[in-house]
């Protein structure tokens, strides 16, 4: 299930700080193992639940870029959306996400640098109220001018 606001672009000279934009996203087990193909990282916390069980987190959870990879749909698809390039993120990984957890990954303009059309952001994912990582990304947005 993926609950999302309008996909599209705002571009620079409309982004203020204070804005936030969101998804939500149920992590299923299908979603860990198509990132495990993708990314060739098998690691058997992620894919087995009888090795797991025996490690600190006491059952599967989902690959950490996983979840990282939905702040980069924020952005990528809302803000500021169609044409973004990432410059820079910082993650801090909280707590594990499980598989069947309604991940809501979140980003908030925290410093715009209007001349060189840079964008700081605060990143966020989010489980039952509960930050699982927390970071920041610096982006440079898109213009709507043409010149």
């Amino acid at each position: 299930m993926l609950d999302n606001m309008p996909r599209g672009t705002i571009v620079i000279e409309d982004i203020e700080v204070g804005m936030v934009r969101s998804l939500r996203k149920v992590v299923t087990d299908a979603d860990i193992e198509m990132f495990a193909q993708v990314t060739t990282d098998h690691n058997p916390v992620h894919l087995d639940d009888d090795y797991a069980q025996d490690t600190i987190f006491a059952g599967r959870i989902a690959h950490g870029m996983l979840t990282a990879g939905l702040i980069s749909a924020v952005i990528g698809e809302q803000l500021p959306g169609h044409g973004t390039v990432y410059m820079g993120q910082t993650l801090k990984f909280l707590a594990p996400v499980r598989p069947g957890d309604m991940v809501l990954a979140e980003v908030e303009v925290t410093a715009i640098d209007y001349a060189r059309r840079r964008v700081t952001m605060e990143t966020r994912c989010l489980v039952d109220g509960k930050k699982v990582l927390t970071g920041e990304a610096t982006v440079l947005a898109p213009s709507g001018k043409f010149d």
